[in-house]
């Protein structure tokens, strides 16, 4: 079974980059606010609405740890909306995603983030659960809220298993 096996590599916005946007301040501050006391790092990841029933939303999720190897049974996607998450307590997480292989997840993805990472997921990318690993993490949810089917669940036939 060890084609069926993923290791996760570190988070980096290029790898990432055909499934959403990495959220992180890093590198030189867009400009600052507050009378120069707080510099902004402005537009990080962009909010997808598909359609006028829905708007964008911000919560707090509270996500219990997993530990690695981890099995992958399930990935799920948000035909409607993107939907970011971004760690309040500052610990890495895994990131699980998969390219879209005509209506189907492909052959998934990990990445494990750095600290102060978080992740933008694009409207319809297929991609795993909020997964710390450390301890519990609050995380910063902003997606999509409101009417309509924004859910779409796969489960594989056979699991993958995620290693550090």
């Amino acid at each position: 079974m060890t084609d069926r096996v993923i290791r996760a590599a570190p988070l980096e916005a290029a790898a990432f980059a055909p499934f959403g946007e990495v959220i992180e301040a890093s590198g030189q501050p867009s400009f600052q606010i507050n009378q120069g006391m707080c510099d902004r790092f402005h537009d990080l990841a962009r909010v997808e609405v598909a359609d006028t029933e829905g708007a964008p939303g911000i919560s707090i999720g509270l996500g219990r740890p997993y530990d690695l190897p981890l099995a992958v049974h399930m990935v799920e996607r948000h035909p409607l909306g993107s939907q970011a998450f971004v760690p309040l307590d500052g610990e890495p997480f895994l990131v699980v995603v998969a390219p879209d292989d005509g209506g189907t997840p492909g052959r998934p993805l990990a990445f494990l983030t750095r600290p102060g990472q978080g992740v933008n997921y694009h409207r319809g990318t297929w991609h795993g659960v909020l997964t710390p690993l450390v301890r519990p993490q609050s995380f910063l949810i902003v997606d999509r809220i409101g009417p309509g089917a924004n859910l779409e669940e796969h489960f594989y036939d056979a699991p993958w298993t995620v290693t550090a």
